[in-house]
């Protein structure tokens, strides 16, 4: 018994140990994430303000902005919702995160698809807009995640910063190298 695991052994080809450096997108931050969303508010406001308050106005609609489900919100949680879904899946990014040179991209390597983009811009984040602390878990976590972005597998990345990582292989040599 001895003498054939003694033979496997000598037959087995040494491993050599390297360190090889794998360059990731760097994970976006909170407080760069923070000023996106914020530019973010500012053109979806804007852009309410200019459509859906005159068109209301021009139909004669009541547009009762006080009421919480008043047809007016529901018009402007339309475009809010609409503008971040067909922007992250036409362009992986907002005008915002555009400004600061940001996008969406998924965990798993693979182009984001209608399914994660809904799950992430509906579900997520009307979850963290009602629970406004959930958007600060992004300021905590190691790669600066939100609750939506853990809901539906994706990060926020610099688009053109890179982070170097040192990735630990073992490379088996030949016998004739040895």
């Amino acid at each position: 018994m001895s003498e054939t695991l003694n033979e496997s052994a000598t037959s087995l080809s040494p491993l050599e140990i390297k360190k090889v450096p794998e360059y990731h997108l760097k994970a976006a931050g909170f407080w760069t994430r923070f000023w996106a969303y914020l530019i973010d508010l500012v053109v979806i406001s804007s852009f309410t303000a200019l459509t859906i308050g005159p068109l209301f106005d021009l139909m004669g609609w009541d547009d009762a902005r006080i009421l919480y489900l008043s047809p007016y919100k529901f018009a402007a949680a339309i475009l809010f919702y609409g503008y971040f879904v067909l922007m992250t899946k036409w362009r992986a990014q907002t005008l915002g995160k555009m400004v600061f040179g940001i996008k969406v991209v998924s965990d798993k390597g693979i182009p984001l698809t209608w399914g994660t983009i809904l799950f992430r811009e509906w579900i997520g984040r009307f979850i963290s807009v009602k629970i406004l602390i959930l958007y600060i878990v992004a300021a905590f976590t190691p790669k600066h995640k939100a609750v939506h972005d853990y809901i539906a597998d994706t990060a926020v990345v610099h688009e053109k910063s890179y982070e170097k990582v040192e990735k630990t292989i073992a490379i088996e040599q030949s016998a004739h190298t040895v």
